[in-house]
């Protein structure tokens, strides 16, 4: 946690419907009388379900051994005395303590399992965590740059606000904006150790300090409500399966009268020339084997409707083409043959796609890279930026 935001509180909740007790925050209790009304509750729990009792302890921060002590002597005695109850803890990989201090417990009794959160939430991370990924990234954000620095301010950027990257990636795009509009603070958060890594090396590489990088679930982020004047999140809501509960944390966080900024994709429209046909039918694919990963790579034209019904007000959105015609074309090359490498390979073969299928997939993307370093050729990539106020 970074010193600029406050200690959270400490809460303990138990939903009946999804037989679920859930901690939260920092629990640090001198003696278990402190912690009386949450063992109480624990208890009561118990006593109202039947089947499996969840104990989420996803967003506890921090718990001492007086505390664990409490809890654990609790749950090992009731699941001793009522043999009609499992009880699952779930925690999360972002709290990588839990699931180490809470894993003695199943050595202890059988009936309490320990399953660490599995990144549901994540179908493609695993391809966002591939190391060919990155070259992608840090081209895509080149060229996209040139475009967001003019679009920016137009969606709530500007000097001294306090600001969150979520979905940071490799951290590029927290350097531009820390360099081009010096926000007073920028937190710049992701689920991928070794994009953080690469970020942290990226800002050291510029002599920046001030930028606090943090391992953290998107979905569910230990950082508290109403911090951010500007919350962005680029390119990443079409990688969630589930990007409304994204947008909700998204929200969480953004101050009442700020924006959160979003980018996505329609990569079906994605055009080149010559060679149209081909590159047509090629991104046509994308956009299906994405989706068959539970991604949505045609979310752009959708970002009115998802920042609405996740209730943003004064929405902003407006689009731009990244195209051979932004500085050098070979960068626009660059990011096709990544795409290339990503989709008809690892993607694509995990599918099980034919090798005829496969074949002409990576001709689409050549045909692509051909048209963008044509001297006559044009190439395209459409992207829609937009932003939603939080209501006062």
């Amino acid at each position: 946690m970074s010193s600029h935001e406050p200690v959270p509180l400490f809460s303990a909740q138990f939903d009946l419907n999804s037989q679920e007790f859930s901690l939260s925050g920092i629990l640090r209790p001198l003696s278990p009388i402190e912690i009386a009304e949450t063992t109480t509750l624990l208890e009561k729990s118990i006593n109202q379900v039947r089947g499996v009792l969840y104990i989420n302890v996803k967003r506890l921060i921090h718990m001492n051994a007086t505390a664990y002590h409490a809890l654990a002597r609790l749950l090992v005695n009731a699941s001793r005395a009522r043999r009609d109850i499992r009880f699952v803890v779930v925690t999360s990989s972002v709290v990588g303590w839990a699931t180490r201090t809470f894993h003695h417990l199943s050595a202890i009794e059988p009936k309490i399992a320990v399953e660490a959160y599995d990144s549901a939430f994540y179908p493609g991370q695993t391809f966002v965590e591939n190391q060919s990924f990155i070259p992608i990234l840090r081209t895509q954000t080149k060229m996209t740059w040139r475009h967001e620095r003019d679009i920016l301010p137009r969606h709530g950027m500007r000097a001294g606000i306090a600001m969150a990257d979520i979905c940071c990636g490799i951290g590029d795009f927290a350097v531009l904006v820390h360099k081009e509009f010096k926000p007073a603070r920028i937190v710049a958060l992701d689920h991928s150790a070794v994009s953080l890594d690469y970020a942290r090396k990226v800002a050291a590489d510029f002599d920046i300090r001030d930028i606090e990088y943090t391992y953290g679930d998107a979905s569910e982020m230990l950082l508290e409500d109403n911090q951010f004047d500007l919350v962005t999140c680029r390119h990443s809501l079409q990688i969630f399966n589930r990007p409304d509960i994204l947008l909700k944390e998204l929200y969480r966080i953004c101050k009442p009268g700020g924006r959160v900024y979003i980018t996505n994709e329609k990569n079906s429209h994605c055009l080149g020339e010559p060679r149209a046909a081909s590159i047509q039918w090629t991104y046509n694919e994308v956009a299906t084997l994405f989706s068959h990963f539970d991604m949505d790579v045609e979310m752009g034209p959708k970002s009115r409707r998802l920042l609405r019904d996740a209730g943003f007000e004064a929405i902003e959105m407006e689009s731009f083409m990244v195209s051979n015609l932004d500085g050098d074309p070979q960068d626009f090359a660059d990011v096709v043959a990544a795409w290339e490498d990503v989709y008809a390979g690892e993607m694509s073969v995990r599918r099980g796609d034919t090798s005829e299928f496969i074949k002409r997939f990576r001709q689409g993307f050549q045909d692509h890279i051909f048209a963008a370093l044509h001297p006559k050729g044009y190439a395209g990539w459409p992207i829609w930026a937009a932003s939603g106020r939080k209501p006062l």
